[in-house]
């Protein structure tokens, strides 16, 4: 017996999911055939799919025809699902494209050859609807062998093995001795892509399906797999329950329930190691379960929480970029009095199941924005999300796609240092080759920062999409390299190497000399010859490039690319001016430079230097307390030497631990060679003492103290948590990673509070930490504080406040009512976390107002 995976493809109603519903029948198991038009259609059970008869979502179904084991993948074949047809070729060993007997070769099949060309997938062809076409098979054997391969060849009467032979030299010479074609020989050039056969048939009526079964069992071959465990990831999705599924095939070795599986999710810097805790073998909506899946299956697990369609598990590799993806974008319009905040993370689940969705919210302008294919799959999404989370969006007018790259070398520099913390990045920014995306190295050594900084730097420089400077468009095409770097002893966290390395792209970006890219269509146009006139000076008025028009008896076609903005609706055009005889079809082909940059610049209007979710500038420290620097200041400001300057003057690093620290004095620049002990013996001098902070409830052991030295006129007691979880950025972060909000949060209070010179003690509550007995952390202007285990912030506000609160101009910051009843009691000022975070806001406008100025 042997088992193969085969997936079904065709362009939109060529009769792909009739076909599978006849083989499925066929082979006995289905007991009742259903129809499209009918609506009963096994694999077709999605609401959408029933009322529009088309395919959205792929499906697998299992069943066996004689000596062969299948699992049958159906696939979308509208050309607005492309990407979700695209994720199942990376697991199928055949496939079967469909094709109409009645409209022949159409556009989309185009698309579909190239995709079974970069996957390598062997095809058998299925013409299908001959019951109801007035073409005969001679006419669409030709028009097979002219606009998919010319190794098409007859299989549904007599083989002509003279033919076959001439497919493969070895096969010639073996022939030409022997006189015969083994089965095998056939199976083998089948495999390697010399040969496709071709059937003819009508799934509807169930002419010629058995005897395709029959092809199938006999010419396919049963892929062999490693020892080692391997899986290739290719879909997520939900069960009607909401349970994460990541349907995969296992490519090596077996996978067993409760087997731990060591992964990189795609939203973590680190590995994560998750037990498999079920099973599934879909066959339709019904599923079994099991124990262990051999290599060659293709399976459901529940389990895995951050794996991603294209992943690679085991030994298997990850897959490379797909070839299909969208060129517009669409701004997703709420309903009135929706919170974007609210709505983005649910949508970010159908991201996970279609990551050419590419949501994301954009802060500049407020708003949620989703990338889409077409028309089609608008109406679909908002179908899906008034399903599941029962909001009724709109789309709005979609907006061409553009990227950035760069045409010259730069040094890109980030320094992130408010007080108690430390990071400098130096980055040397490249142009790529067109179409190599973004590249990361480092060229850093280890002597001047730790390997694993190193990797901590590589792993931001990844985890976000950057934006360019000229629209704020995702930059590509560019070799980013990481050149220098440093960290400090003591005051160096993770997070300030995130900070440092943005900042540094963004400076980098801001000097480089930048370029606007637009994606291109790759196209091919059919026309009558009368028409080829009108078809050049289409393409030509479009900015386009075309190939010399071939001729195929009274018609013509040219071939090339041209910009996707000026191409979205031509077959409208075509048909129009060709009475419905022209052919045309397009798949995305890359980007080029816009030949309309500055006209497409000044309509988006972006400001890059207001991006503050994208800052290029960088943020020093003295006189305890942090300061930004703008981008084109930097160079002053920056503790490293420049790398570039020095490699085009020829003169070497310094060696060791020294390194080169730059200071801004009486309006010229002071070179001072330090090494780390002197420089951490600088930072203890403008510091103090001080001993590296953890914000872990979990390690709190030191008594609290409850009376604060040095009063001020004016202090002020903020409940941490309340505070938080009322900041929305926060109360996102926190569902992530609850520590890297509250030391956000904690830079945030120490930046007001420094500027506003307002002494401010920040409480966090710890009454559910085992052994927590309170820890105190002072800075300059703010004193953070965790309360003991079994004591509650209110708590200890309430005490904090009858201790202070006579003597002392006392404000508590909660939306706690109960604080808030016992700050009155106290006779001290209130304010609702809501109306300090605007005035956290204001301040911090303020200071950017201020430096802006300075």
């Amino acid at each position: 017996m042997k088992h193969c995976c085969i997936g079904v493809l065709a362009h939109v109603d060529a009769g792909k999911t009739t076909l599978s519903e006849a083989m499925m029948y066929t082979s006995g198991k289905l007991k009742k055939l259903g129809r499209v038009d009918h609506r009963d259609c096994f694999l077709d059970n999605f609401d959408q799919e029933r009322q529009r008869g088309i395919t959205i979502f792929s499906k697998q179904a299992l069943f066996q025809y004689g000596e062969l084991k299948v699992t049958l993948l159906d696939t979308p074949g509208h050309a607005d699902f492309s990407s979700e047809m695209e994720r199942c070729l990376q697991v199928m060993d055949y496939a079967i494209l469909v094709i109409s007997g009645t409209d022949g070769v159409q556009a989309h099949t185009d698309t579909l050859k190239t995709l079974l060309e970069k996957y390598r997938i062997p095809t058998f062809l299925f013409i299908t609807k001959m019951d109801a076409s007035s073409l005969s098979r001679n006419d669409l054997m030709d028009d097979l062998q002219l606009h998919f391969s010319e190794d098409c060849i007859d299989f549904s009467s007599e083989i002509d093995e003279e033919a076959l032979a001439m497919l493969d030299e070895e096969l010639l010479d073996s022939y030409m001795e022997s006189g015969q074609i083994s089965t095998e020989d056939i199976s083998k050039l089948i495999a390697k892509r010399k040969l496709f056969p071709c059937f003819f048939g009508s799934g509807l009526k169930l002419d010629g399906v058995p005897e395709f079964l029959d092809l199938l069992e006999k010419y396919t071959l049963e892929k062999k797999y490693p020892d080692a465990f391997g899986a290739k990831v290719f879909k997520i999705s939900r069960d009607n329950k909401g349970k994460r599924l990541t349907y995969l095939k296992i490519t090596g070795g077996r996978l067993n329930v409760r087997t731990p599986i060591r992964y990189l999710p795609l939203s973590g810097s680190s590995a994560a190691e998750e037990k498999i805790s079920e099973i599934r073998l879909y066959s339709g909506q019904k599923y079994d379960t099991a124990e262990t899946a051999e290599a060659g299956t293709i399976c459901a697990v529940l389990g895995l929480t951050g794996s991603y369609p294209g992943q690679g598990l085991g030994i298997e590799p990850d897959s490379e970029s797909p070839l299909l993806e969208p060129v517009l974008g669409y701004r997703v319009i709420l309903p009135s009095g929706t919170d974007p905040k609210t709505v983005f993370p649910k949508l970010k689940q159908l991201e996970e199941e279609d990551p050419q969705l590419h949501i994301v919210w954009l802060e500049r302008l407020g708003e949620i924005q989703i990338q889409l294919m077409g028309a089609v799959q608008i109406d679909v999404i908002k179908a899906v999300i008034k399903d599941r989370f029962d909001l009724n969006i709109q789309i709005g007018t979609g907006h061409i796609l553009y990227k950035e790259t760069i045409a010259n070398t730069v040094e890109g520099v980030g320094h992130y240092e408010p007080l108690k913390h430390y990071a400098e990045v130096h980055l040397i920014l490249e142009p790529g080759e067109r179409g190599s995306g973004l590249v990361f190295d480092t060229a850093c050594s280890t002597d001047e920062l730790d390997l694993n900084w190193q990797r901590l730097v590589l792993t931001h420089l990844e985890e976000k999409q950057h934006l360019g400077v000229l629209t704020g468009s995702p930059i590509t095409d560019i070799k980013i390299t990481l050149a220098a770097g440093r960290a400090h002893l003591k005051h160096t966290e993770g997070g300030d190497f995130r900070q440092a390395t943005y900042r540094a792209i963004r400076q980098g970006l801001m000097q480089a000399e930048s370029i606007l890219l637009e994606p291109i269509f790759q196209f091919r146009l059919e026309v009558p010859a009368d028409n080829i006139g009108r078809a050049i000076s289409d393409i030509h008025a479009m900015g386009g490039e075309h190939s010399s028009p071939e001729t195929f008896g009274d018609r013509m076609a040219i071939s090339g690319t041209a910009p996707a903005a000026a191409m979205s609706d031509y077959l409208t055009e075509v048909l129009a001016y060709t009475g419905g005889r022209g052919k045309f079809s397009c798949r995305p082909a890359g980007y080029r430079p816009c030949q309309n940059s500055q006209a497409v610049i000044e309509e988006f209007g972006y400001d890059p230097e207001s991006d503050m979710e994208n800052s290029p500038d960088s943020v020093f420290c003295a006189h305890g307390a942090g300061f930004v620097v703008k981008w084109n200041q930097v160079g002053e400001y920056m503790h490293l030497g420049n790398i570039l300057a020095a490699n085009s003057n020829d003169s070497s690093a310094s060696s060791g631990n020294e390194s080169t620290l730059t200071e801004k004095h009486a309006g010229s620049k002071r070179q001072v060679s330090i090494d780390e002990k002197e420089l951490e013996a600088i930072m203890e001098r403008e510091f103090g003492p001080i001993r590296r902070k953890s914000y872990s409830e979990a390690t709190i052991n030191a008594a609290p103290e409850r009376k604060l030295s040095s009063p001020k006129k004016e202090r002020l007691i903020i409940d941490g948590y309340n505070l938080l979880f009322a900041w929305e950025e926060y109360k996102q972060l926190a569902a992530d990673n609850i520590d890297l909000a509250r030391e956000q949060l904690i830079n945030t209070i120490i930046n007001y509070s420094a500027f506003r010179q307002i002494e401010t003690v920040l409480v966090f509550d710890a009454y559910k930490v085992p052994g927590g007995t309170g820890e105190r952390y002072d800075d300059a202007t703010l004193h953070i504080a965790y309360t003991r285990e079994n004591e509650s912030a209110d708590l200890y506000i309430e005490r904090l406040t009858d201790e202070i609160g006579k003597n002392e101009n006392v404000r508590v910051v909660t939306s706690d009512s109960l604080i808030r009843l016992t700050a009155l009691r106290s006779g001290v000022l209130r304010t609702s976390s809501s109306d300090f975070i605007e005035e956290v806001r204001d301040t911090l406008r303020q200071m950017r107002e201020k430096l802006d100025k300075q």
